[in-house]
């Protein structure tokens, strides 16, 4: 398990760094806001699918459409995945977001 400062130095960046991706889409398909280490992405039928940074865990969750994922940070991928089906945090996002606007999305990293 990742310590607090190490979790906070890897963790908040990339919620910051996710509600940037947002951003920079060209889209009114959905509204992405960051607020407490929680990233909300609101769609136009008031769908919410929320990213948060769970510190007690020392994970990220995500919660959209009924489903759950829980991501750990690993070191070999520099990545966050979850362990429970393989999922990387970005792509598992752009995903499910796409799978809900009915078109593939890329998430645009720096």
């Amino acid at each position: 398990m990742l310590d607090e400062a190490r979790y906070e130095a890897l963790a908040l960046p990339v919620l910051h760094a996710l509600v940037e991706a947002f951003d920079r889409l060209d889209t009114e398909e959905l509204e992405a806001e960051l607020a407490s280490d929680i990233l909300t992405v609101e769609f136009p039928d008031g769908t919410r699918y929320i990213v948060n940074s769970h510190r007690a865990a020392r994970q990220i969750w995500m919660a959209a459409e009924r489903s759950a994922w829980h991501f750990d940070w690993d070191d070999g991928a520099s990545a966050w995945v979850c362990q429970k089906n393989g999922d990387e945090l970005w792509s598992a996002l752009a995903r499910v977001v796409g799978s809900k606007l009915g078109h593939p999305l890329e998430l645009p990293r720096d």
